[in-house]
């Protein structure tokens, strides 16, 4: 087994406010989200070096999701720690904050449109994350390197091996690698549990002039046609993409009966759900121009938290995975610019940073994982959707 150690041939970082140069712990990053290429660029911004090393085998290995709203509170604030708040303004597109709530029978109940004022623009994921990694030195990404196991050595230091049998030794070691994080048994016992509730993916192309019907019905922005249990959520991305998640809450095993690498029969199931719903929303799912993909929900216990141990941490959803509420990239975006701070704040003193970062984690995730359990009780609970509209209006 081939291993290399992070501290060799680093540049000297940054300078201190006196002009006195520091020497900086180089950070090892796992997982080349929003979150930890934040963390990477921040770090950046602030001459620490760091290298991410992400299991994909290329930027483009496969797609990354669809809208993303950033919100004012923490993800705006996280790109300007970046230093990439002008390249995200450019990203924006306009009237996409617009929201409509109908009922089964396609009645529009709420509809407000995008005044410009809302504290929330909406980007393409993909395109941001693009923005995030040109902001990087060439290098800094290593992709093709799916982590096969972490164990401590001693001293804040951490072993971790790839899967193509070579690693590295860490000195600061950064979990930002998502749900089923291999860095997170290092630090606690805490897996994933299942919500409840799954979504099924469907995509529509060019809604406006191949699904008309269904265009309108979702206008806009973000559009929600929702029932005690179930709903169909959908937005309108660029080019005239209608990106839908059909939620239903469903043991798993609900779930595992359905075949869909048979396209037709599972499209077919998953509409049988809403037998009666006005046609131009269950278009949304059978007119679909992709394969319907599942994607099961899980989350962390509210509250997840660790003991702190040396020279290790973790950010996104590698630290509070809870049930999708808007909040999740944001909040990995926020996790990796306060980190970055801290890590800049206290040079050669690891253990102040991670120590001062996991302070302002802990109750600032716990807050936002209970309150996406609630926004799932008003999405999906018994006064839906007279709940969500109370809530919204």
């Amino acid at each position: 087994m081939s291993f290399q150690h992070e501290w060799n041939n680093i540049p000297e970082a940054a300078s201190t406010a006196k002009g006195a140069a520091t020497m900086h712990t180089h950070v090892t990053i796992i997982g080349a989200g929003l979150g930890g290429l934040t963390l990477a660029r921040v770090l950046h911004v602030h001459g620490i070096p760091a290298t991410v090393y992400e299991a994909e085998p290329s930027p483009t290995a496969r797609t990354q999701g669809g809208m993303l709203d950033i919100h004012d509170d923490n993800g705006q604030p996280a790109l300007r720690a970046a230093g990439l708040f002008d390249e995200f303004r450019a990203l924006i597109l306009e009237g996409r904050q617009a929201m409509r709530v109908l009922d089964r029978d396609g009645t529009v109940l709420l509809d407000q449109p995008d005044d410009g004022t809302g504290g929330r623009p909406e980007v393409q994921r993909g395109e941001l994350r693009q923005v995030l990694l040109d902001s990087l030195p060439p290098g800094t990404v290593r992709w093709g390197h799916k982590v096969s196991g972490v164990r401590a050595l001693g001293g804040g230091r951490h072993e971790v091996t790839f899967a193509d049998g070579t690693g590295v030794v860490a000195t600061l070691l950064v979990g930002a690698d998502g749900a089923w994080s291999r860095v997170r048994p290092v630090l606690s016992d805490a897996v994933p549990e299942y919500v409840g509730r799954s979504f099924v993916e469907t995509y529509l192309f060019d809604g406006d002039t191949r699904h008309p019907a269904s265009a309108r019905t979702v206008g806009g922005g973000s559009f929600f046609a929702l029932a005690p249990g179930k709903g169909i959520q959908a937005h309108r991305e660029s080019g005239g993409t209608l990106h839908t998640y059909v939620a239903l809450s469903k043991p798993q095993d609900w779930f595992a009966g359905i075949d869909f690498t048979d396209t037709a029969a599972a499209t077919a199931r998953i509409a049988r759900e809403f037998d009666g719903w006005a046609p131009e929303l269950t278009a949304l799912i059978t007119d679909s121009d992709t394969a319907p993909v599942l994607r099961v929900l899980n989350a962390l216990p509210i509250g997840h938290r660790w003991d702190r141990v040396p020279g290790v941490t973790l950010l996104g959803d590698a630290a509070h995975l809870s049930a999708p509420n808007g909040e999740g990239a944001n909040l990995a975006m926020y996790d990796g610019a306060e980190l970055g701070k801290a890590i800049a704040a206290h040079p050669g003193d690891v253990e102040a940073a991670l120590a001062e970062y996991e302070r302002a984690l802990f109750p600032r995730s716990a807050e936002a994982a209970a309150d996406g359990a609630h926004m799932h009780n008003l999405l999906f609970g018994d006064d839906t959707p007279h709940s969500l509209i109370g809530l919204l209006a």
